[in-house]
């Protein structure tokens, strides 16, 4: 009888697998009423499937993922007693200057990683309430960004559903959380101490903290009440008369550019000797297509590029070219 062949996987591969089953794994222990170290599991297993993502990414785009030192002319690795290779933790992976992942979303996964060196293993429920919504958006950028950077089949979302409630969450609840009771207190005082540090625009972003409210609502014809969840915009008049204390989904849509209509604005502005070939070669120059500056984004086969973007150009303008000219 003939032997089934094994898979031989490479190194991405491998990295990729471990990455998406780690996430798996941290979604569906939070998500388990049987289990009561949620929060503690959720951090360590999804600071692994973040750091196996961009480990994977490094080893596509050839960037030395390993600790080194310089010895003369030779890279000389660090290496464990047993001498093995010590890999980047996911920390060192988002310091380094190529790393691809966005402000905001570095912010997130920072804000984890603190909070883990804060818990040491202690049993904190309340923890679970509070902090679910930096978790789901820990979640949504992970899925995002393995699917940007390796394709919409390593994406998660196909697997999961949402989570059934048996309980409602009224105001009074939602002021207990606010108040961070039952947490300890150096638990308490790093969160006050790291949102201080956000800025207004960082800590309202989805991508730092996705926000959900619910609205029980009453249908009366058939086919509407298939859904448990309905979301609406936060400028929509549904939206209108609820508690503004609480953040709704927002549609944080960034204005796009196409690069024809940022050499109008130019034109506009006064610069017509601005054109595509200048454009081009300034946004080549300063690498503006690297997801970890955001100054645009792809769809599709389109480059996008975001109001940041813009004025930077502007500034540029400004100093190397004269109006009218």
């Amino acid at each position: 009888m003939a032997k089934r062949k094994r898979k031989v996987w490479s190194i991405k591969e491998e990295l990729l697998a471990k990455s998406r089953e780690a996430m798996l794994n941290a979604v569906q222990i939070f998500n388990n009423p049987n289990i009561q170290f949620k929060s503690e599991s959720f951090i360590v297993l999804s600071n692994i499937a973040w750091m196996y993502l961009l480990h994977a990414y490094y080893k596509d785009n050839n960037i030395e993922y390993r600790y080194f030192r310089i010895a003369g002319t030779r890279r000389r690795f660090d290496k464990t007693k047993r001498g093995a290779y010590k890999y980047w933790e996911l920390e060192r992976c988002l310091n380094t200057n190529e790393c691809p992942i966005g402000n905001v979303t570095k912010s997130n996964l920072r804000f984890l990683i603190g909070l883990r060196h804060e818990i040491e293993h202690q049993m904190t429920t309340r923890i679970d309430d509070y902090l679910s919504a930096r978790f789901q958006a820990c979640c949504l950028n992970f899925n995002r960004y393995i699917k940007k950077f390796f394709g919409d089949e390593y994406g998660i979302d196909k697997h999961l559903s949402l989570s059934l409630q048996f309980s409602t969450i009224d105001e009074e609840q939602v002021n207990q959380l606010r108040e961070f009771k039952d947490l300890p207190k150096n638990i308490a005082t790093y969160i006050d101490a790291f949102d201080e540090e956000l800025s207004e625009e960082e800590y309202n972003d989805i991508r730092f903290s996705y926000r959900v409210l619910y609205v029980p609502k009453a249908v009366n014809r058939k086919g509407q009440a298939d859904k448990v969840v309905e979301f609406i915009p936060a400028n929509s008049p549904e939206a209108e008369g609820l508690n503004k204390e609480y953040v709704l989904i927002k549609e944080k849509e960034k204005q796009k550019y196409l690069p024809s209509s940022i050499l109008e604005i130019m034109r506009n502005e006064g610069y017509v000797g601005f054109g595509m070939h200048q454009h081009t070669l300034l946004w080549q120059r300063n690498n503006a297509k690297n997801p970890g500056k955001n100054f645009g984004v792809q769809v599709a086969k389109q480059w996008y590029w975001y109001s940041n973007w813009v004025e930077f150009v502007k500034n540029y303008c400004k100093e190397h070219h004269s109006a009218n000219e």
